[in-house]
């Protein structure tokens, strides 16, 4: 990692101080961590496989594909970590956007991403309702009334974990970090377990791959869904004034946790291989589960479970910490209503975080208004990410804005192989938006519209200010 003089000629802060307007700088490298493997491992590393092997079934490429993704997140953290370092507030993308681009394009990315931040909680705790009713039907099968209960689960548990965080940061912190380092450690070890114990796949004939443009394709499909299950690398960069020394702590916060990330993707899918065929691995939605009922044969769906919702709610814990800092740091500004800036003692700004779970409560409500076989839901997750990837690019748009318009500013840390890590970045992420826009046409026109209708809710904040 790549630091400055700038930055060795400033002490870094002191362990428990105030920041501004309430928020504690307390976090170190470690909580960065927790909140990236957090905020990323989850559901998707058991579906993801599948998909994959279903475009790519040769067993190097499958697994060259995860190591590509992992690389294309480390290009992205090394800009990131950059901005990160020269910007230490808290608010993530929108306060990189804002000082780049300007209040309306920050506007319009801290609604998006605050948006995209409650449509996954919404998402994840319903998952997690799911996993948990598998668990009532295989061990209360006498309790048949307490089966079907997704939704209201979903609410408790969402509504539960903004209460534990309530108090403070050190509080959700805390979860966070103990909540991660058991998800961390329950993939490690189920890893492990099949590699130990689990039989090795028989040697069976290579399927053929596809060539020319299908072969393009099948790249293409396979790669949207690994950057799918790597979203979530940049999780530190919500707490930049909450760190304790952000110009060193965000940029190593970033970086190794992709490093942490690509390890645990690669060894995941590196035990899906050397214990079931790549065409086994293709037709199974489910195929580490697959994997582990070769060792733990009936209790396979209970260990998945709590696996799962271990890592879901650590995911959840992640997401509410993040979605608050957005409309605390938005409200700072002037462009939401200064109550939402409000903080607790405890440093925790209690107005965004209500927001943030009320927000999350009604899009977790949405599944119930679904008429035949439409599932609005899932369209709101698709919007979403289209959202995400918008973010990506924006932020490693300012990378280049801001060296240009600010070269004298004080970087801690710079990107590596900068300007040509972050124009990869920069490339893969137009790519990606290109190809939402051409295989989902509706739904990211549907995030199109969302951020076009962002203007005019712009203008009567603007004006509300005004007059204010």
């Amino acid at each position: 990692m790549s630091t400055s003089s700038a930055s060795k000629a400033v002490p870094a802060p002191h362990t428990h101080v105030r920041a501004s307007r309430g928020l504690l700088q307390v976090l170190g490298v470690g909580f960065g961590l927790a909140v990236i493997i957090g905020n990323t491992i989850g559901a998707g590393i058991l579906r993801t496989p599948g998909e994959v092997a279903a475009q790519l079934p040769n067993v190097w490429i499958f697994l060259a594909v995860w190591v590509a993704g992992g690389l294309y997140a480390l290009l992205g953290a090394f800009s990131i970590s950059e901005l990160s370092a020269m910007t230490p507030r808290s608010g993530g993308y929108y306060v990189f956007t804002r000082r780049a681009l300007g209040e309306f394009p920050g506007f319009a990315v801290g609604w998006t991403d605050w948006l995209a931040q409650c449509g996954t909680t919404a998402a994840v705790s319903i998952v997690i309702g799911e996993y948990a009713d598998v668990l009532l039907r295989r061990h209360a099968p006498t309790h048949p009334q307490l089966f079907g209960r997704e939704i209201p689960i979903a609410i408790t548990v969402t509504i539960g974990m903004a209460l534990l965080q309530w108090r403070g940061i050190r509080w959700g912190s805390l979860i966070q970090n103990i909540t991660s380092a058991a998800k961390a450690l329950g993939f490690v070890a189920l890893v492990a377990a099949i590699f130990a114990l689990a039989p090795r796949t028989p040697e069976v004939a290579p399927t053929p791959l596809p060539a020319g443009l299908p072969l393009l394709v099948a790249l293409v499909l396979a790669a949207q869904a690994v950057i799918y299950t790597y979203d979530g690398w940049y999780g530190a960069i919500y707490f930049g004034e909450e760190l304790r020394d952000p110009g060193r702590d965000a940029p190593r916060s970033t970086i190794w946790g992709v490093v942490s990330l690509t390890a645990i993707y690669v060894l995941v899918n590196a035990a899906l291989v050397y214990t079931l065929p790549i065409g086994a691995i293709a037709k199974d939605k489910l195929a580490l589960g697959t994997a582990a009922a070769t060792i733990f044969g009936d209790w396979t769906i209970t260990v998945i479970s709590l696996l799962m919702i271990v890592s879901m709610l650590s995911g959840i814990n992640a997401y509410h910490l993040m979605a608050s800092r957005i409309t605390f740091a938005m409200s700072r500004d002037g462009l939401l209503p200064p109550v939402v800036a409000r903080v607790n003692p405890g440093g925790t700004p209690t107005t965004a975080l209500l927001l943030s779970t009320v927000g999350s409560v009604g899009l977790t409500l949405l599944p119930l208004l679904r008429v035949g076989e439409k599932r609005p839901f899932e369209d709101v997750l698709a919007v979403t990410t289209f959202f995400f990837v918008t973010d990506y690019f924006l932020a490693y748009l300012a990378v280049f804005l801001l060296r240009r318009r600010e070269p004298a500013a004080p970087r801690p840390y710079r990107a590596w192989g900068y300007p040509w890590t972050t124009a990869l970045a920069l490339l893969g992420s137009l790519a990606f938006l290109a190809g939402a826009l051409a295989g989902d046409t509706r739904n990211s026109l549907y995030a199109l519209a969302v951020l076009a209708g962002c203007y005019p809710v712009f203008l009567v904040q603007r004006f509300v200010r005004v007059r204010r």
